[in-house]
């Protein structure tokens, strides 16, 4: 039986598209989400874009039918109407008639009551809740969310040789284990079963006779390689776990072999520390240079749309958005050795000059769209505060021998209007699962390398 789903305003502001996520089914705007749409119209922001864009496509069935009566959405029977009814459906008294949201729900009451199968599809949490009060099915709107962050793809995964297979592995750099003759521990069934691998996954190889005889590889696609790369230490650093390992390798592989890497992580773990290294490392000290230029961009969800607003040039505007980038770059540049005041002023003048001569450049998010950026090292830091349709729009501005670094926190986020299932960090880590150009690395809480302090932190907190 086909259902009706009734879409809150929110949906539409979210993703205009959504109109067409429901296949066969009816999908119903109330006439008050109309009037809330025409309220955002004007808005200089993504949210008055996709008011827009949903007032456009309204418009466009509106020539093909009469959306009161339904008009064909798609080839599956999909249809899409307008409903100005069931104004008389009797409502709970206390509850105020002239609220958007209850007349939305009163829709969906009057729909139930005339014996259709009514489901609303908001992203409010206590329009949900209101919904179970009157018996109304309720559903999130997950067609652009992915897994929980404890589901959600890490990069990485453990599995399990022989010794002899291991001491083969280590004996030879061009010695490769066959994927078929590694086995993976279902916690489940209690037992070892065969290994299912991702391309480009990192794997921690174990003895199944010896729990500290251990092997680090990759999945190519094929076969498990060696990391290549596990012994530099580009611009003096050193990996110091596992995960920096991981990070250290797809960081200095070169931008046609990987050309974006997605790493994820708590605060502490050097993601950005070891994606700054590794920029450097190919700018300053490599000849010939494989890129041209270091940029850094950082999304804020109250800058990216009022920084022409605010006061001052583009790089102080940015200014307070970047100290924890200089921060950084302080301790690339100095170690953690410095006592005198004029040792510690020096190094602050070289990282300054460093922004001055555009050795490396601050940019506003906001700023990327419409670019094409070739031969450029780019990280995008604190992605998690980025929108699905941020991180599509970076990715997409990708040219010829750029390397594209994604980072952040999903379980940090600053943007009220996003979580940890539909930022654009872990959107686009969903996205590209298994794409042979993208390469990812989740950080372990127990990998924080900032301070004991702060390890303790991501480990509690």
């Amino acid at each position: 039986m086909s259902k009706c789903y009734v879409l809150d305003t929110n949906v539409l502001l979210h993703s205009p598209n959504s109109i067409f996520a429901f296949s066969e089914h009816t999908v119903v705007i109330p006439e008050v989400v109309i009037e809330e749409l025409d309220r955002f119209k004007k808005e200089n922001s993504e949210r008055g874009a996709h008011s827009r864009q949903v007032s456009r496509l309204i418009d466009h069935f509106r020539l093909t039918g009469n959306l009161l009566e339904g008009v064909k959405l798609n080839e599956s029977g999909g249809i899409l109407r307008l409903e100005a009814n069931h104004l008389h459906t009797v409502m709970p008294p206390y509850w105020d008639k002239e609220k958007g949201d209850n007349r939305i729900l009163q829709v969906c009451k009057g729909l139930t009551e005339s014996g259709h199968i009514a489901i609303l599809v908001s992203r409010d949490t206590n329009m949900r809740v209101k919904a179970a009060i009157l018996e109304i099915a309720a559903e999130d709107f997950r067609n652009d969310k992915v897994a929980v962050i404890e589901q959600q793809y890490t990069g990485r995964q453990t599995v399990y040789a022989s010794s002899e297979m291991i001491d083969g592995f280590y004996s030879d750099d061009c010695y490769h284990i066959r994927p078929e003759n590694l086995m993976a521990y279902d916690e489940q069934a209690g037992l070892l079963t065969p290994a299912v691998f991702i391309t480009n996954q990192f794997l921690v190889i174990k003895s199944t006779d010896n729990d500290k005889h251990t092997a680090l590889g990759r999945f190519d696609g094929q076969k498990i390689v060696h990391l290549r790369y596990r012994s530099r230490n580009p611009f003096g650093v050193n990996p110091r776990n596992v995960g920096q390992i991981f990070l250290q390798e797809c960081l200095m592989m070169s931008a046609k072999e990987a050309p974006l890497v997605i790493i994820k992580g708590p605060a502490g773990t050097a993601k950005t520390f070891f994606s700054l290294a590794v920029g450097l490392h190919n700018i300053m000290e490599c000849r010939p240079k494989d890129y041209h230029h270091l940029l850094i961009c950082r999304p804020h969800y109250m800058l990216d749309e009022g920084l022409g607003y605010l006061p001052g040039t583009e790089s102080e505007k940015l200014e307070p958005y970047m100290r924890s980038i200089k921060d950084n770059l302080f301790t690339l540049m100095s170690g953690q050795n410095l006592t005198e005041d004029k040792e510690v002023a020096q190094v602050e003048d070289t990282v300054n000059m460093m922004f001055e001569k555009r050795i490396i450049q601050a940019e506003a998010l906001a700023y990327q769209r419409g670019r094409s950026l070739n031969k450029y090292w780019v990280i995008f830091d604190e992605m998690q505060n980025s929108t699905p349709r941020q991180a599509k729009a970076v990715l997409t501005r990708s040219g010829y021998g750029t390397k594209t670094i994604l980072l952040g926190d999903p379980a940090q986020i600053d943007n009220p209007l996003l979580d940890s299932q539909s930022n654009g960090l872990s959107y686009a880590s969903e996205k590209m699962i298994g794409s042979a150009l993208c390469f990812q690395v989740t950080m372990l809480p127990e990998e924080c390398e900032r301070s004991p302090l702060a390890a303790e932190a991501a480990m509690r907190l």
